[in-house]
């Protein structure tokens, strides 16, 4: 490495890849433990000679070469490090005066222990995770590219699986495909085409796979292979200390998908835009893109739930997670690696999702459509992804309380009166209406506000007048579209 290149490091201070020891003359055993979190993790710089603040020490010069070769013998050691290690330490000279080693670790394509122990890295600096059963096994499955979903449950495995869930499937994927191979496959060849019946590696008999038990099992036999299992979908917009409204899942995922998609719909307002020449609800389509991922691509060894929360500025996601780097994701660099096949290859084959890496592009596409914003992917144990949204998107449409507040029912009578005084916009609350329900007629939007046909007639012609939407179809049957 050259000295700018160097430098650039060191400036950058310590983080998930970079590690700044003193080690001025000699070396102390955590510069171990990080080569051996280094390499379990994603590799990374070692720099001796600086400080934790980035302050430049340098190592004495006459320690330089017993440093080298202490390092060297340590990790060649089977009974330090095992498997062995072999990394050459070069110095890199900052001035006449002063010169620091540079160490880069690669990362290892196996699980390596320092005197028996597992180290990772995380971003607060090496752990010992040799007592944390679920870390060691992320650790393992990163190194050996292993699904945890792949773990087959023998014996009288298809009495475990609903029927009515493989049928309704079959039917989705003759929906997208009238020629799809499923059409003429009985339920077990299904489960085999979709790579959901397999061998145990052990014992050589099959079994249902768990991601088959999870797309398909009955609920009760999900629970007992899973405990663990649960998805929490929160509303928080009034009462920001608990929730508005809460949906805690624990049913098959192709049930799981609709429920969160309606979730969804229930809280946020939809606005139809212009897709090309084809109208389309942003909303659903970012519902669809997010649902999907934390269903499909969450690890479902850890007991940390899967989260989707609606707030007033944001949606946000939270799913455990087998990572392959850490940090926000940035769309040109990003390369998407399966997680779950299984489990995603199903959800294409039934609409739930599209191929690998569309689900990232489609959120920018989407959420700029939607709120003018730009969703955030973080990569890490936990993949958290998060959607801006404008106020109007939670903002509730219904009648007027006596206090102004919007009640989000209707009573279904007209009065043709207004029921109490609007503290919003009562021309914005229209506009969500309009969106929400294009085809209602002017009663229908009075009793939806609360307000009188003849204040609807009023806000529509003003709409129209600025362009802002136009009828089509005529008056019977036809629908108010949003302009904008």
């Amino acid at each position: 490495m050259d000295k700018k290149a160097l430098l650039k490091l060191i400036k950058t201070g310590e983080k998930i890849d970079i590690e700044l020891k003193t080690s001025r003359t000699d070396l102390t055993k955590d510069v171990y433990e990080t080569v051996c979190s280094f390499n379990n993790r994603d590799g990374g710089h070692i720099i001796l000679g600086v400080k934790n603040d980035k302050t430049i020490i340098g190592v004495e010069k006459e320690s330089i070469d017993k440093i080298k070769k202490d390092f060297t013998t340590t990790i060649n050691n089977g009974s330090k490090i095992y498997p062995p290690l072999y990394i050459e330490p070069e110095e890199i000279e900052i001035n006449p005066d002063t010169t620091v080693i540079h160490i880069f670790v690669p990362c290892g394509k196996q699980v390596r222990r320092l005197n028996g122990r597992v180290m990772d890295r995380t971003y607060e600096g090496d752990i010992d995770i040799s007592n944390n059963e679920e870390l060691v096994y992320k650790l393992y499955a990163r190194k050996q590219g292993s699904f945890y979903v792949n773990k087959v449950f023998k014996g009288r495995f298809l009495d475990m699986l609903d029927v009515a869930l493989i049928e309704r499937a079959r039917k989705r994927a003759v929906a997208n495909n009238k020629d799809h191979e499923w059409a003429g496959m009985t339920n077990e060849e299904l489960l085999r085409s979709a790579g959901l019946i397999l061998e145990d590696i052990d014992t050589q008999e099959e079994g249902i796979t768990l991601a088959g038990v999870l797309l398909f099992g009955k609920d009760n036999y999900i629970i007992n292979v899973l405990p663990q299992y649960k998805t929490d979908a929160i509303y928080r917009v009034q009462n920001l200390d608990r929730y508005d409204d809460r949906d805690v899942i624990i049913t098959n995922l192709l049930d799981a998908f609709p429920r969160l998609m309606d979730f969804g719909r229930k809280h946020l307002n939809d606005t139809f835009v212009l897709d090309g020449d084809v109208s389309v609800s942003a909303r659903d389509a970012i519902l669809r893109e997010i649902v999907s991922n934390i269903l499909a691509h969450r690890d479902y060894s850890s007991a940390y739930p899967a989260k989707l929360i609606i707030e007033q500025d944001r949606i946000y996601t939270e799913n455990s997670n087998l990572a392959h780097g850490h940090g926000e994701l940035v769309l040109n660099k990003f390369e998407p690696f399966p997680k779950n096949p299984a489990i995603s290859k199903v959800f294409r084959e039934i609409g739930y999702a599209d191929e690998l890496g569309s689900g990232m592009r489609n959120s920018y596409k989407y959420t700029k459509m939607y709120s003018g914003g730009t969703p955030v992917f973080e990569e890490g144990d936990i993949f958290r992804t998060t959607i801006p949204l404008k106020e109007i998107a939670t903002k509730k449409v219904g009648p007027m309380d006596t206090t102004g507040k919007t009640t989000g029912k209707t009573t279904g009578k007209t009065t043709g009166k207004t029921t109490g005084k609007t503290t919003g916009k009562t021309s914005d609350l229209l506009l969500i209406a309009i969106r929400q329900h294009p085809d209602y007629t002017m009663l229908q939007y009075a009793n939806e506000l609360g307000i009188s046909e003849s204040g609807v007639d009023y806000h529509l012609r003003a709409f129209k007048k600025k362009g802002i939407i136009e009828r089509r179809g005529g008056n019977k049957g036809g629908k108010w579209i949003v302009l904008d």
